[in-house]
């Protein structure tokens, strides 16, 4: 069974960093594709990042372009979302997913989700 453990968010200041860590379980990874996407109430779930597995391709969504860094330790079955110069509209519920990959990153369809973590950057 695919689980999916985060950890990482709180809250931060305006300009500040955060890490977010999530640790994955259940079977090898190859050729999965693992993303970030976040919430806020009232919204629907929004892409953040995503990465493959084996080949470690990424794709943000603007808005996190260049502040943004996702990553994967193979070797330690986790991926991370580095996060710097926070905006509070970054605040949300951040959440770690996992499918199989199909050629396309930029997705909220994913098979497998974390809990979420929250994150909130005041002002």
């Amino acid at each position: 069974q695919v689980q999916l453990v985060e950890s990482g968010g709180g809250l931060v200041q305006a300009g500040g960093s955060l890490r977010l860590s999530c640790a994955a379980s259940g079977r090898t990874f190859s050729g999965y594709l693992m993303g970030w996407l976040r919430q806020v109430p009232g919204k629907e779930r929004e892409f953040v990042a995503g990465i493959t597995w084996s080949g470690g391709l990424t794709r943000y969504t603007d808005s996190v372009k260049g502040r943004f860094t996702i990553s994967r330790d193979n070797a330690k079955n986790t991926v991370y979302l580095e996060m710097n110069s926070l905006k509070p509209e970054d605040t949300a519920v951040y959440y770690c997913a996992a499918t199989r990959y199909g050629g396309l990153i930029a997705t909220t369809h994913y098979d497998y989700w974390g809990q979420g973590t929250q994150v909130t950057v005041s002002s």
